[in-house]
């Protein structure tokens, strides 16, 4: 009943967000305002849980854009209809990805916190910092997503808190000032953050986490935002910084995905999924029930039974398996071929599912209730790896500790040793491609290398195309917004 309540209660703090305070000319006292609401400790925790709810309702866009443009996927058995971003064919009538409005919401109620919170008396003064470092947090890490994906955006420090032109119509901010921005916020949760404590499940923003985001956002402005070598050594110590931290690789990679092993050591920060809570995206990378045939084995009835919410879409695609090397646990543990017994008694490939995420079975119905990953060790290893190639330092402990893991007992004669750094950076990016697929990496970790045009199909005969790196913004979002035009390109 608590979680029910706090969680009505945050649904009225997004909404009230969004409306005026003085609209009414009367004030009757069941009417909950702005107000009224910020009051307690309770108040604030609930809209805090409130903004990590409106978080989960972006974890398949978050997907969409980090990886849908790139060539890890290709169309399932009943998919090829839905490809407008893997074939790269956006435009502002059919995006084929997520507006944005989504993530101004959840920056609404992270402005709420900040403007509200100070204010509000705490049973402890942690506490407070606690939360207020993670609404700085989370401000940072969706301006990221949203200045990679759309470039110069609108910036709001302040809640939205009533209907004139002058709050509601913007312009948008060069993309240098966004990054402004997202590092003051950076530098103020890590501040304020009292310790470096997860939360249980891992699933809310910590200072591991915010360190593990920094280190991304400076790899991304030393990269694309010409940073140089100061950018790139402020990333190596926040990365550094992540070690102080509970955290490690497990010793079995499929252990990391494992449903009953959620927030284990590796995990750094994730999307809470849970019975009786909306399931995640997954279920598109799933087989669809019409599209089982008859003639499979045992063995791969066993694992993709009961289907549940499949709907066979997306699939990994050839080019991305044929990569894996058998030898490689990471191979097995990513994806599953589905093989059909043909007349001969030989097997004939018919489509794949993903592994990471299958979710779990509740009263004998699949569930998609695995917790999308937004960082992890391994990731901040593999982060570690590329800005010390940039600075001109041997990234090999990193690499081999990966490779370690993945090979186990094969892993003699895979040793990576420094080979410059160019060539260290190509087997970077393919690590990560190896480790991370799935996992919404691969558009960004592309751009950043600057190998979106070389590695991406549908890129490769439009070099020279640089408007293509940005996303359009969707029609729907330029009529609410008649101060922001269309980005170069579309």
């Amino acid at each position: 009943m608590n979680r029910i309540k706090k969680y009505i209660l945050s649904s009225l703090i997004l909404l009230i967000g969004w409306g005026c305070t003085e609209t009414l000319e009367v004030d009757p006292t069941s009417v909950i305002t702005t107000n009224s609401f910020w009051r307690s400790e309770n108040d604030a925790e609930g809209a805090l849980m409130g903004m990590y709810v409106e978080l989960r309702s972006l974890s398949q866009g978050l997907h969409q854009l980090g990886e849908h443009r790139s060539e890890i996927l290709s169309p399932g058995l009943f998919g090829e209809g839905v490809f407008i971003l893997h074939r790269n064919q956006m435009n502002a009538d059919t995006p084929g990805h997520p507006d944005w409005s989504g993530f101004y919401r959840v920056i609404n109620t992270a402005n709420l916190i900040l403007k509200y919170g100070p204010e509000i008396t705490f049973s402890s003064q942690a506490k407070k910092d606690e939360m207020l470092a993670q609404a700085h947090a989370m401000r940072a890490y969706l301006y990221f997503v949203m200045t990679r994906t759309w470039g110069d955006l609108i910036i709001r420090e302040e809640p939205t808190e009533g209907f004139g032109a002058d709050v509601t119509q913007r312009e948008r901010s060069p993309q240098s000032q966004v990054f402004q921005l997202i590092k003051s916020d950076l530098e103020a949760a890590l501040q304020l953050f009292p310790d470096q404590e997860f939360s249980i499940g891992r699933s809310v923003w910590s200072k591991p986490a915010t360190n593990a985001l920094k280190g991304e956002v400076y790899l991304w402005t030393a990269k694309r935002m010409n940073g140089g070598n100061e950018d790139l050594q402020t990333a190596l110590e926040a990365l550094n910084e992540v070690d102080q931290a509970d955290v490690a690789l497990l010793d079995d990679f499929q252990d990391v995905f494992a449903f009953d092993n959620k927030g284990n050591e590796e995990i750094i920060m994730s999307i809470r999924h849970q019975d009786l809570e909306p399931g995640n995206y997954l279920w598109f990378m799933w087989i669809i029930g019409a599209g089982v045939p008859s003639n499979i084995d045992q063995e791969t009835r066993e694992k993709i039974f009961p289907i549940g919410g499949g709907q066979g879409l997306m699939v990994t695609s050839d080019l991305v398996r044929n990569q894996f090397e058998e030898e490689d646990s990471r191979r097995d543990a990513s994806f599953f071929e589905i093989y059909t017994i043909n007349e001969e008694g030989g097997r004939d490939y018919l489509t794949n599912i993903q592994q990471k995420f299958p979710g779990t079975i509740i009263g004998g119905n699949r569930v998609f209730l695995s917790d999308p990953i937004l960082y992890r060790y391994a990731d901040v290893l593999l982060m570690k790896a590329e800005a010390k190639n940039a600075l001109g330092m041997d990234p090999s402990p990193e690499i081999n500790q990966i490779r370690q893991r993945a090979y186990g007992d094969q892993f003699a004669g895979r040793e990576f040793e420094d080979m410059g750094r160019e060539a260290n950076d190509e087997a970077i990016l393919k690590e990560r491609l190896l480790e991370l697929v799935h996992e919404g990496k691969r558009w960004w970790d592309l751009v950043r290398f600057g190998k979106a045009f070389e590695l991406v199909p549908a890129l490769q005969d439009r070099v020279g195309e640089d408007h293509l790196l940005l996303f359009p913004i969707s029609n729907s979002v330029l009529s609410q917004e008649p101060l922001v035009e269309q980005n170069p390109g579309y």
